[in-house]
């Protein structure tokens, strides 16, 4: 029997309502949720109640889908179900870090709240913009990004899909560049350019709060997204360089393809980790849980 990973969904899919079947239906996830509101009061009340625009400020996203990814994995093992590995798309892997061990739920909560505050600060500060680049390979988009000023890939997402982050004035320039260049490009609605030297302080921040954070060994192995290799050596470097570098998740998926794992479950808001898993491989099973419903869907 192959292996399975438990991967956690990014910003991005949020919508009101999210993780509230979970938190009716399960003691484990009404845990996570309670942990939440414990050091953020409001946290429940803004994944099941709040509005489009509030979920998309960065402080609020980040320990809303935090709190909802955390809450379908423990959902997810009340079941029986256990990964053999795990990772986390950007602030995901934070909570990929809780699952695993390397931080306690309360920690790693505190974390994401600061990064949170720290990334929209940065955004705020550095403005950016985010496009995502379809139908071309990452060696083109990446030609493409070096034409410009302040231009980097930032997404590796899958053969055809990666992300990039550019300065706001350039963002339409880069747009035509991708087309005349025979892909399709999307401007994302997101605040900031994350995951690129718009983030340089961000991260710096990020890195002078954790000193005083205590982490451990992983429980199981956990991918990092700088790496794209099972953390190893300085965790919290690798929390911090994650931050302010590329997110290498089409390598992240094809080391845990090569490390035996077939069956791929995204865990928390959205499908778009399950989506791009589909598009990259042929022979691996992905699955989404985010509901009581699709824990029930699962064949395992």
């Amino acid at each position: 029997m192959g292996k399975i990973a438990f991967v956690f969904s990014g910003q991005g899919a949020q919508y009101s309502g999210m993780g509230k079947a979970m938190y009716d239906a399960s003691p484990a996830a009404k845990a996570v949720f309670d942990m939440a509101d414990s050091l953020r009061a409001g946290t429940s009340r803004q994944c099941f109640e709040g509005t489009a625009e509030e979920l998309t400020q960065t402080v609020n996203t980040q320990p809303c889908v935090f709190t909802a990814d955390l809450a379908a994995a423990r959902a997810l093992v009340e079941r029986g179900v256990t990964p053999d590995c795990v990772a986390g798309f950007s602030l995901g892997e934070i909570a990929a870090l809780a699952f695993a061990g390397v931080l306690s739920d309360e920690e790693a909560f505190r974390l994401v709240c600061r990064r949170g505050e720290l990334m929209d600060k940065a955004a705020a500060e550095n403005p950016g913009a985010m496009v995502a680049v379809l139908k071309l390979a990452p060696a083109q988009v990446e030609e493409i990004c070096a034409q410009f000023e302040k231009t980097y890939p930032v997404n590796y997402n899958s053969p055809a899909q990666t992300v990039a982050a550019t300065t706001v004035e350039n963002a339409a320039a880069f747009c035509a560049a991708v087309k005349e260049a025979g892909g399709k490009a999307k401007q994302l609605p997101v605040s900031g350019a994350f995951h690129s030297p718009f983030m340089a302080e961000a991260a710096e921040g990020l890195a002078a709060y954790m000193k005083t954070v205590p982490f451990s060994d992983p429980q199981i192995p956990i991918y990092s997204n700088y790496t794209a290799q099972p953390y190893e050596g300085d965790y919290k470097k690798l929390v911090r360089a994650q931050v302010e570098n590329p997110v290498r998740w089409q390598t992240i998926t094809e080391n845990m393809r090569a490390a035996g794992v077939d069956t791929l479950i995204e865990i928390g808001v959205g499908k778009t980790l399950q989506n791009l898993c589909k598009r990259t491989f042929g022979d691996m099973k992905a699955y989404k849980v985010e509901t009581p419903e699709d824990m029930d869907k699962l064949e395992l």
